[in-house]
């Protein structure tokens, strides 16, 4: 049996099925209290289920992106990994970056199927599951006294304070967001600089070229917003630069 066929078998999914249930029935149950919650404290039951329906009409084009990452991985990770990382805890920026770096890692190129062993899947899931796990425990540890000197600031009249506090997440993570893409653009802007001819390295100026039409992607959907006014765009702009990205990828791979 080779190795996708062992991530793929029945025993995977219903373990990673299992795990991606007990996450859905928890979703739905404080679905369920907030609607008895906000019925309890007089909310217009009418627009409650209106923005129930909103929120999930506007959930379903941006989930596209993430079922284009799980069949990315699936090729050399299985479904069930790859449906489990992006169904409870992952982003799919980060999932598919930390699978290709931890495959080079340990020899593989481009997370190729026909290179992957069951060491080197156990590397590429450990360190995706690794690296990913702080957030949570940092919360366990930090969220209870960063929310008391939120209600604190609100409390003593203290707006400043209180947006300070709040804005410092804002730019911690825009921070670690400009680096993590500065890196990873870094070494494909290090590629290029150091080849022989524009032509001779289409491994190192496609991805450049894709990251420039997915930055003016986001760039069309963000002046879209301010012009129109059309908030709802936010739901649809990562989804949809992601796709007209990999849709340039096609193309200009062609031209490569």
């Amino acid at each position: 049996m080779g190795i996708l066929s062992q991530l793929n078998s029945p025993v995977i999914f219903l373990i990673c099925g299992s795990i991606v249930l007990v996450v859905a029935l928890m979703c739905v149950v404080f679905a369920v209290r907030a609607y008895r919650a906000g019925k309890a404290i007089g909310m217009d039951v009418t627009k409650m289920k209106r923005t129930i329906v909103a929120s999930a009409t506007f959930a379903v084009l941006p989930s596209v992106g993430i079922l284009l990452g799980v069949i990315a991985l699936s090729g050399s990770l299985g479904t069930p990994w790859p449906w489990l990382r992006l169904s409870v805890i992952g982003a799919l920026h980060y999932e598919t970056q930390v699978a290709e770096a931890a495959a080079e890692a340990v020899g593989i190129s481009g997370l190729s199927a026909s290179q992957m062993t069951a060491k080197a899947f156990s590397t590429i899931a450990l360190l995706m599951s690794v690296c990913i796990i702080w957030g949570m425990v940092f919360s366990l540890f930090t969220c209870k006294r960063y929310t008391k000197k939120l209600g604190a600031g609100a409390a003593s009249g203290g707006e400043k304070k209180k947006s300070a506090l709040a804005g410092f997440g804002d730019i911690a993570m825009t921070a670690m967001f400009i680096g993590l893409v500065s890196a990873y653009l870094g070494s494909y802007l290090g590629g290029f600089v150091s080849g022989e001819g524009l032509f001779r390295f289409a491994g190192s100026w496609l991805p450049l070229a894709v990251a420039l039409v997915g930055a003016g992607a986001m760039r069309l959907f963000l002046w879209a917003r301010e012009r129109f006014d059309a908030g709802w765009l936010d739901s649809f702009s990562i989804a949809g630069s992601m796709l007209i990205a990999m849709a340039s990828a096609i193309f200009l791979g062609r031209l490569a």
